[in-house]
């Protein structure tokens, strides 16, 4: 800047001009209108934001004390009959409402301490924890939550438990929940509250409430329990599955060293207090609690034990509602439950499931679980369980002949562990029948589960093991069907008449054999296959035509099998994967449920199209509003109609046989049906660990499997008494259906094929096979049949000579062969890099292929003309004596 007296002056003038004076002028005009536009905003946004304010106090709902206070209404579950079939009414139905005056003090404390510690202090809503949570989101994470104990009475019992479907209806609930919190504390005390949370709250183990808890985890009245077992209940609270203390003790026990943690810091009990409460083993009581829980009904059957999970698991995905609000709904709702199960169904596969004469071809025992809690003479708690008793044994299996054998060995394991000081506090021992069974039987035209067994024997627990629906065993030969054939057919432009090369074969380090051993046949189509189960040539399938990956995608995607694992890791970093060669043979990381697999086929069963499988068609809420509906059933095409049918004959003829010669026979005619049409297919696993057959009619698809709980081998010479129980209970329950064989699609074709290469047949050749005809007549979707004719056989002319020794010379024609040694016959014709198999027995000698016979190599001679006096001596050599000839 020029700061000379003449600059100065300079200055000064440009300052005063006009031009000047104009744009400062401008400038603050420009300002004065941002600034009241600015101030117009502000207003216009403060008043949207009162009167946004304003319009959700006003549409927010009435609250009353019924809103917030515990249900109780039973809940009632139908059968498709209309029969009731049960009444909710467990430890956890919520039925002991405990008055505010019966909870102790510690437990009172013990929630208020982790859920909300300025409960007795605010109205409703806790700013200051608002502040807290805001300050804590800004500057690390969202992670710290800001409702009261008021709010969360609130958000379970009036908002459906919280789950809004955007983020803008989850603000509008957050809003309402305030207005509502504010206004139930002015209509309500702290004490009513707090009496109404605790009643209403899920505690696990369908514990709604306090009373229910402390009764399922301690056997004692709430009354009674300990500053421990209160901090064991309060840490349940916040993730009812994962800090259960019978499921997973060790993480409540570190949830219930925070509660105690709170409890000191907010001054409600002493440092001495929470040391004491720490060192209390109260995790073996529990344990001792529950094994002794005995149910004062009799024990659910295994379909309303799946009922109720599908009822549970779907009023919170599909309805919406939080846990604690279906735990609320499901067991103290009112609710009318309208299941699919059919009674008669059900009443047939609970007897032959069971009846023993069923499972006399097998070595049965008895295993168990045992569990023994004691406190020792130092007032020090343990517990003890079965896997003590095997190490006492030095046995990894404990399976016995006969129950008696049990009580000796337990016997035998407690003189030997416990010493007179020693005081039993509970003893449980659970016996169970051994090899085990599930069984699932579909509608597969509705997806309703008509009948399920998830054990053979007595059930004495509710919502015990259910083998058919949770436990996943190894489906074995099953998978072959859904892994290769399925996808190579529907996707891979391959037929039933496709021919693979059953050989001795390899996958990586991987010998694939088949079940009957080493010997191989040469040349077999995927009918085949399937009926006889064969390793080879579903293993080439699925690795030749398929690929691993489209028929992991194919178990998965279409035919509804959720326990295949795409990729995992074991703790030491070995990769597990479902996608390899082994998915084709059902070699899986997990393996499957009886319902899954029984819902796969079903899906073939239904013409190709999957239904996911429903075990009740509506539920309805106290109020006669429908809450739940699977009238209409979730359904998508997992293969075509064509392919579906495809795979039916194939698998009716593993039940029924065929007519295409061959050493093996079905693999499955243990299963046909007096009456019905019926298709299926076995599975074994390694050394029948695992027994499966899966097959439907016309009318219902079953499952059935068969092993024992620890994986150890059956012991029976007869691995075929699964399939029979499958036809004794379908028998049973089709006796008055109507005949029908099953549907076959407008656009599949008939075409006579040869069966060693799924060509046409040429006739005079193909069937003229030396094992016998080839030539049979295949299914084909319309455009697939071949139009060429049989590759794999040959008509060879050949001279045919007996030799001196007895044995027959074989060779091509020569000039020389007379006519009567020269014939024509059938042979195999293989490729070159073809190895040994039964078809190599059929093969015309390759050394022989471009030579002629040697047994007629030259001409014959021709015989010497004789003279009279060699022919007067032949004559006379060769006439009768004299003496002889006039008689």
């Amino acid at each position: 800047m020029n700061l000379s007296t003449r600059g100065i002056r300079s200055e000064l003038r440009r300052t005063n001009s006009v031009s000047s004076k104009l744009i400062t002028r401008v400038s603050i005009n420009i300002l004065k209108v941002f600034l009241v536009t600015l101030l117009f905003g502000v207003a216009l946004f403060i008043s949207a934001g009162l009167g946004m304010i304003n319009s959700l106090i006003d549409t927010a709902p009435e609250i009353t004390p019924i809103d917030v206070s515990p249900m109780g209404f039973a809940t009632t579950i139908y059968d498709a009959d209309g029969n009731v079939v049960e009444t909710l009414v467990t430890a956890g139905s919520n039925r002991e409402a405990v008055a505010y005056e019966k909870i102790p003090q510690n437990l009172i404390d013990a929630f208020v301490a982790i859920e909300d510690e300025r409960f007795w202090t605010h109205k409703g809503v806790d700013v200051e924890g608002i502040l807290r949570a805001v300050y804590i989101g800004l500057t690390s994470s969202f992670s710290e939550g800001a409702s009261t104990i008021t709010q969360q009475l609130i958000k379970n019992n009036v908002f459906n438990g919280g789950r809004e479907p955007n983020f803008g209806k989850r603000i509008e609930r957050k809003v309402h929940e305030q207005i509502l919190a504010m206004r139930l504390e002015e209509i309500m005390s702290k004490e009513e509250i707090l009496e109404n949370y605790l009643n209403t709250i899920n505690l696990g183990s369908n514990c709604l409430g306090v009373q229910a808890a402390a009764k399922r985890y301690f056997d004692k009245d709430v009354s009674d329990l300990t500053l421990s077992e209160c901090a064991v209940i309060a840490g349940i609270t916040q993730n009812p599955y994962g800090y259960n203390p019978i499921r997973f003790p060790k993480k409540n026990a570190e949830k219930r060293s925070i509660v105690l943690d709170y409890m000191e810091e907010q001054g409600y009990i002493t440092a001495e207090e929470h040391a004491e409460a720490l060192q209390d083993d109260v995790y073996t009581r529990i344990e001792a609690v529950n094994t002794i829980v005995k149910e004062d009904v009799a024990p659910y059957s295994y379909f309303t034990d799946e009922l109720i999970e599908q009822v549970l698991q779907d009023l919170q995905e599909e309805a919406g509602y939080s846990e604690t609000q279906a735990h609320n709904l499901l067991y103290s709702g009112g609710l009318k439950i309208y299941g699919t199960q059919d009674p008669a169904i059900q009443a047939v596969v609970d007897q032959e499931i069971s009846d023993p004469a069923n499972y006399e071809v097998v070595d049965n025992k008895f295993s168990f679980t045992y569990s023994l809690a004691v406190t020792h003479g130092d007032n020090t708690s343990q517990r003890y369980t079965d896997s003590d008793i095997r190490v006492f044994l030095n046995q990894s299996r404990l399976e016995f002949d006969t129950q008696e054998e049990i009580d000796r060995v337990i016997q035998e394991f407690k003189n030997a562990t416990l010493v007179s000081s020693d005081t039993v506090l509970s003893e449980y021992i659970d016996v169970t029948l051994q090899p085990q069974a599930s069984m699932v039987i579909m509608d597969h035209t509705t997806g309703q589960v008509l009948a399920l067994a998830g054990g053979r024997g007595e059930k004495t627990t509710s919502l015990s093991l259910n083998r058919a629906t949770y436990t996943p065993r190894q489906p074995g030969s099953t998978f072959k069907v859904l892994a290769a054939f399925a996808p190579a057919i529907n996707e891979k432009g391959a037929t039933l008449a496709t021919v693979y090369y059953d050989e001795e074969y390899a996958v990586g380090e991987k010998s694939i054999s088949n079940w009957w051993g080493n010997n191989y046949l040469g040349y077999c189509n995927i009918r085949e296959g399937i009926v006889y189960s064969m390793n080879v040539v579903a293993t080439k399938c699925l690795m030749d035509t398929v690929t691993p990956k489209l028929g992991f995608d194919y178990c998965r995607g279409n035919f509804g099998i959720t326990t295949l694992v795409d990729s995992a890791y074991r703790s030491d970093g070995t990769r597990l994967t479902d996608i390899s060669a082994a998915l084709a043979l059902g070699g899986l990381t997990r393996g499957v449920t009886n319902l899954e697999l029984t819902a796969a086929f079903a899906s073939i069963a239904n013409e190709g199209t999957y239904i996911k499988p429903i075990f009740y068609t509506q539920v309805v809420d106290h109020n006669g509003v429908v809450i739940l509906d699977h009238t209409t059933p979730v359904t998508h095409e997992a293969v075509k109609p064509s392919t579906a049918f495809l795979l039916t004959d194939a698998m009716r003829e593993s039940i029924e046989g065929n007519d295409i010669p061959c050493r093996l026979t079905p693999s499955s005619p243990a299963a046909k049906l007096d009456r019905m049409p019926a298709a299926g297919k076995s599975g074994t696993t390694t050394d029948g660990v695992d027994l499966w057959f899966v097959g439907y009619t016309p009318y219902y698809t079953c499952g059935i499997w068969t092993g024992f709980d620890d994986h150890s081998k059956i012991e029976t010479e007869d691995n075929n008494y699964h399939k029979v129980i499958w036809k004794k209970v379908m028998d049973r329950i089709h006796k008055r259906k109507a005949v029908k064989a099953f549907p076959i699609p407008d656009d599949i074709v008939q075409v006579p094929v040869c069966a060693k290469s799924g060509l046409l047949c040429a006739d005079g050749i193909c069937n003229y096979d030396p094992r016998g005809s080839m030539k049979y007549t295949e299914y084909f979707l319309e455009g697939t049949e071949p139009e060429t004719y049989c590759d794999k056989h040959e008509r060879i002319k050949i001279c045919k000579s007996e030799l001196p020794d007895g044995t027959t010379s074989i060779g091509i024609p020569g000039p020389y062969c007379p006519a009567e040694t020269i014939t024509s016959q059938v042979y195999m014709r293989l490729e070159a890099e073809d190895t040994y198999s039964d078809d190599m027995n059929y093969v015309f000698p390759w050394r022989l292929r471009n030579t002629t016979c040697e047994v007629h190599a030259e001409p014959p001679t021709e015989p010497e003309t004789e003279t009279e006096e060699e022919s007067g001596e032949a004559a006379e050599t060769t006439a009768p004596p004299p003496e002889s000839s006039g008689e």
